[in-house]
């Protein structure tokens, strides 16, 4: 008698617009920078914030820097989320499906593909592709499925992957994925950690051993915040990789992109850029480990702009490192977690009482 339970597994990433058009690239943004978690202002002041001041400002300006990144498949985040929902699917026998936490393709979509392909499906294990906890990224995205799953009334029950900052397997692939462009002469390796507000680690930390101060002296202390706290799980996530790589201190740094506004984590990384050449770093490699899919953030911001400002401020040599993407020891690695909740090993899976 067969008692394997039915299942399936989505791949949950943040999301792209439908197309480089302004009209889409608004839509994008009102979705996005409307969530509570990420523009943590009431309603009715994030509403004329965002819908007012911010997207009418911001679109035009994306969508030119989509269109200097988006391919003939598409947006780049969705195109290699799918691959990666390809390779994984070699290697695990449950239907896999990709979903967004904002855009195209929907949780809902893919829920509903599950139902499909599964008949009398029992188990769905989510995979929110973010390395570490924030509730701009990884804390959305699980309480967006969990609010799809409870008022669609699916029958399956939803479990989350919980955040992976400090797993060996994602430590590996990022360190493998480093290695190719360790050959060359370099200076420094920066590592640029998408930023987020410093009262988010106040406000996602049950403890409240958390600060506002935007440099991180109070995430250096021993905490069970650090379960919630995102620039701890940065700073792990660099002593692990570097660790594994034999880098000494004076080689690496961390800092922080992509800032919206005052009182976000410190260093920013493009203040960094500009400074670096000035402080005798003349070649540098950079990598955006918070990221497990190339996007905007990192082939535009970082890549191309990034690059930008640091042979402008009289750099030499700019490297760009790709993230892990559909690396084989990725994909062999998530297949991996796959197979331990297969078996009854809930290692991996997140809390209720996490999020």
């Amino acid at each position: 008698m067969n008692t394997e339970k039915k299942r399936g597994i989505v791949l949950m990433n943040l999301g792209s617009p439908d197309s480089t058009e302004v009209k889409d690239v608004r839509r994008y943004l009102m979705q996005f920078l409307m969530d509570e978690r990420v523009i943590d202002k009431p309603y009715l002041l994030r509403l004329p914030l965002v819908g007012g001041i911010i997207v009418p400002f911001r679109a035009p300006k994306s969508a030119e820097a989509y269109k200097e990144i988006w391919t003939k498949e598409g947006s780049p985040l969705i195109v290699l989320t799918r691959q990666l929902q390809e390779e994984l699917q070699k290697y695990v026998s449950e239907p896999v499906e990709i979903a967004m936490r904002y855009g195209n393709p929907t949780v809902e979509h893919a829920f509903d593909s599950l139902m499909e392909k599964v008949k009398g499906l029992e188990e769905v294990i989510a995979v929110p592709l973010y390395p570490h906890y924030a509730m701009s990224s990884y804390e959305t995205a699980v309480e967006h499925a969990k609010v799809i799953h409870r008022k669609k009334k699916y029958p399956f029950k939803l479990d989350f992957i919980k955040p992976f900052y400090n797993e060996p397997g994602y430590i590996d692939a990022m360190a493998e994925s480093m290695k190719p462009y360790m050959k060359e002469p370099f200076d420094h390796i920066l590592f640029s950690y998408h930023g987020i507000p410093a009262r988010h680690l106040v406000k996602a930390d049950p403890t409240g051993s958390h600060t506002e101060d935007t440099r991180g002296e109070c995430c250096q202390t021993p905490s069970p915040a650090r379960e919630f706290c995102y620039r701890y799980q940065c700073f792990e996530t660099t002593r692990l990789v570097t660790g594994k790589l034999g880098l000494p201190k004076e080689k690496y740094s961390i800092s922080f992109q992509s800032r919206l506004g005052k009182g976000w984590l410190e260093p920013f990384t493009d203040i960094r850029l500009a400074q670096m050449p000035e402080e005798g770093i003349k070649r540098i490699l950079i990598l955006c480990p918070a990221f497990v899919s190339d996007c905007l953030e990192t082939l535009e911001e970082i890549a191309m702009r990034g690059k930008e400002t640091f042979m402008e401020a009289g750099g030499e040599s700019y490297t760009f490192i790709p993230c892990i993407n559909t690396s084989p020891l990725w994909t062999k690695t998530l297949s991996a977690w796959m197979n331990e909740y297969r078996e009854g090993n809930k290692r991996m899976v997140l809390a209720e009482a996490h999020v």
